[in-house]
Order: C-alpha cells, then structure tokens, then sequence
C-alpha cells in the first residue's frame, strides 16, 4: 500500500526492488534494497578486471542473461599499448565463450550507444565500469558506475544491492538576455553546487532553462553531475523529448516518464539565478572553478577538443561547424574532434560537417572517448593551453598543459582566433 509520495529515483528503484522494507512499506532514502538490473556492462577500462574475477569465482557458470549483458570498447580505441590490446581481447575471449555482446572499438561511448538502441529507456536500471554511467539520466534511466566486483556479481546474478539516495530539488530561475549553451548553463550550475551541495545525492532538475534543453543538451547536464558530487540527475521530459528519443533508437514507442509525486520529499532544494550567465569557462584544475569568459583576460590556446561523453553529439559537432564552415584555424592551434558514437560520426559525414571541418585545419578521430583520461588525441605538453569540451580538467587529464573547460562554439572560436573566445570580443 502507497504510504508516501516519492522522488524519481524512488519510483525507478521501487519497481525493481526485490526487498521487502522493513514495514512493507514504499522505500525510502536510507533503505538497503536489491534491484533487478537492465543493463550491466564492463568497458575496455575495469572489464578485464570483472573477467578476471568471474573465473575465479564463478569459473565457466553462464552470465544471467546474454541479452542484458554487454562489454563497451571506447576510453582506448583503437588500442594504443599492446596492454590495452591484450585487456581487450581478453574481454573478446569472454565474449565468445559466454555468446555476450560486444560493442567493439569502432562503435563509441558505451553510455551514447545504450541512448542510441533502446537499452537505456525510461525507468530502467543500467550500470558498468564507466564513471560517467550516470549521463543515462537524459533519457529518465537510471544509470550508475560501479567497480569491477560488484560489475562481476551483476553480470552473473542480474541484480545489485543499493541504498536509497536521498534528492537535491535544483531549481533554474532568471530571464537571461544572452545566448548561452547546455554547457554554460551546466558550468552555471557546477559553480554555484561546487562538489559538496549534492554530494552522494540523486538531483531533479527544474524550470524553464533546463526543461526546455534537446537531448544533447540533457545529455551535457547529466554527464557532468559526477563531477558536481552526485550519484544521477533527471530532468522532466519536454513535449519533444519522447520524439527524440523515439527517433533515435527507431521506437514506435518508448515506456512512460517516470515523474516525481507531488509533495515528494526532498533533502535540499536548491535555486539558482542564470539571469546574468554568458559564456563560461572552468578554469584548471577543478570544473567548479567557474567563470564568465569575459571575466578571465586572454588567454592563448594551443589545442582545441570537441569530444567526449559531454559535448559529441551530431548538434555539438553542427555548432562548432556553422562557426568553422569556410575559416581556417590559425597558425600554430590544433583542432581534434571525436564524434561519440559511430552513428553519429556517419550522419556527420552526410551532412558534411566533417568534410569542412577538416577543411578548417580539425583532426577527425574515430569515434570514442577520444582525449579523455590521455586517449589517443588531445593530449598536450607542459606549458600548453586546451579548450576541451570534457568534463573534468584535473591535472594529466588530458596531458601535462592546462585544460580549460568549455562549450563546443568556444572551443571553435578559440581555435580561430588563438585565444579563449566567446566570439563576442571587440
């Protein structure tokens, strides 16, 4: 019997429990609970590692269901140590013996690719290696990174344990005169939350601004709520939503929003003005060192890059193309764009973008992780500048110089004019 009105991820956690609470009650934060899992997946980073493990413990017993389980190649692809080739045909190997799916290194980020063919839908349960699983939140999906033991128990029982996260209500609030982009408004957001105010908390995120974001810039928000402290983020779907979502994975259909109850209690909420939010730029070495562009002087700029589980949508790679269609990048700047998935890469490739991108001076990668956590591109020397679209500018992230975080159309006026660049200057 319904005795309390619950939050998101109460009501997504309620329908997969398989634990009875203690007053055989509706659950609520703080309640250890079993759920039945969707998903479980391991990628190239932490799948040898679940491989490994299963053996020893569960030797050549089936995983729970070869339809739900999968490895997703993307944080080194294609492999670029002999060690990561060998991790991965270690997973291959596997793969084969127990008939489970692989999405190989041609085909992206794993988390984009259960986006892109219905694996991650509303109200369903995802989880994997990945630390940014948690991105799946854009599609109203529960998504979560765990470590390589608990990935093992998944892959062979189905289900996992969790306690019941209480949830931060974020409320976006203004009238903002300028043009601003998802990443802006999420830069916004990681300024004012820091890494403390939602820290081991699921979030829902309300008003206008954020309502009224596509799905890449759904994806932009969520991606990021690791680094804000949080455990997943959802925001209310928009009449287009389903559509978007629809379209993507080929669905006549897609399951039901899950939506909070009225009157659902919340740990905090939290509101936050964008009245004034213009282009923003977090500035090495943490993404909660937030400021306005206009704030920060100049700045030059080695490298630019368009990539990561944050900023490779089709819509991020158009936006930096309609600023770099027919211009050059300058002397001395490099340019490298990952495209996430390889659906996107050819749709990319259809309408041309990739074509004058690189036309423009860009590097064209194939699709993944691409410069995150020292891939194969974006790298760069001591004493260099990146602008990057990533979510995390940590020292060594992306190589030994300073990384500033970005939205895609400043990362390509700073390639045009060798500086950070809003393209509002002078």
């Amino acid at each position: 019997m319904k005795t309390r009105c619950q939050t998101i991820i109460e009501k997504i956690f309620q329908a997969q429990t398989s634990t009875n609470t203690s007053d055989n009650q509706d659950i609520k934060p703080g309640d250890i609970i079993w759920i039945s899992l969707d998903v479980v997946s391991a990628r190239d980073f932490g799948g040898p590692n679940v491989v490994k493990n299963y053996r020893e413990v569960y030797d050549d017993e089936p995983v729970f269901d070869t339809s739900k389980v999968f490895f997703t190649f993307d944080l080194t692809v294609p492999p670029k140590t002999i060690q990561y080739a060998n991790n991965q045909q270690i997973c291959r190997e596997f793969a084969r013996q127990q008939g489970i799916n692989v999405f190989d290194v041609d085909q992206g980020i794993g988390t984009h690719i259960f986006i892109e063919n219905g694996h991650a839908l509303p109200g369903g349960i995802v989880v994997g290696t990945d630390s940014h699983m948690n991105i799946l939140g854009a599609v109203n999906c529960f998504g979560q990174g765990m470590g390589d033991v608990d990935i093992t128990f998944g892959f062979r029982h189905g289900r996992t344990w969790f306690e019941v996260p209480e949830t931060v209500k974020v409320v976006i609030q203004g009238s903002p005169t300028r043009h601003f982009t998802a990443k802006d408004l999420t830069l916004k957001i990681i300024q004012i939350v820091k890494t403390d105010k939602l820290l081991g908390k699921a979030v829902e995120f309300y008003g206008e601004a954020v309502e009224a974001l596509d799905l890449a810039g759904r994806i932009t928000l969520l991606s990021m709520i690791t680094e804000m402290g949080g455990i997943v983020g959802f925001i209310p779907f928009n009449s287009n939503t389903p559509k978007e979502i629809m379209v993507l994975n080929n669905l006549s259909a897609v399951p039901p929003e899950v939506k909070a109850d009225e009157g659902a209690e919340y740990a905090d909420v939290i509101e936050i003005d964008i009245s004034d939010i213009g282009p923003m730029v977090a500035l090495p070495p943490y993404p909660h060192h937030v400021k306005k562009i206009s704030e920060i002087g100049r700045v030059d700029v080695n490298f630019g890059f368009i990539g990561s589980c944050t900023n490779a949508r089709l819509e991020d790679i158009e936006s930096a193309w309609k600023i770099l269609k027919g211009k050059r990048i300058v002397d001395g700047v490099r340019l490298a764009v990952v495209p996430a998935t390889r659906s996107v890469y050819v749709r990319a490739m259809e309408k041309g973008y990739l074509k004058d991108l690189l036309d423009a001076g860009a590097i064209i990668s194939n699709p993944g992780c691409g410069g995150c956590a020292q891939g194969h591109i974006g790298m760069t020397g001591k004493g260099e500048v990146m602008v990057s679209t990533g979510n995390r500018n940590f020292p060594g992230k992306q190589g030994d110089g300073d990384n500033y975080l970005v939205s895609p159309e400043v990362v390509a006026y700073s390639v045009l004019s060798g500086y950070i660049s809003s393209g509002e200057e002078g």
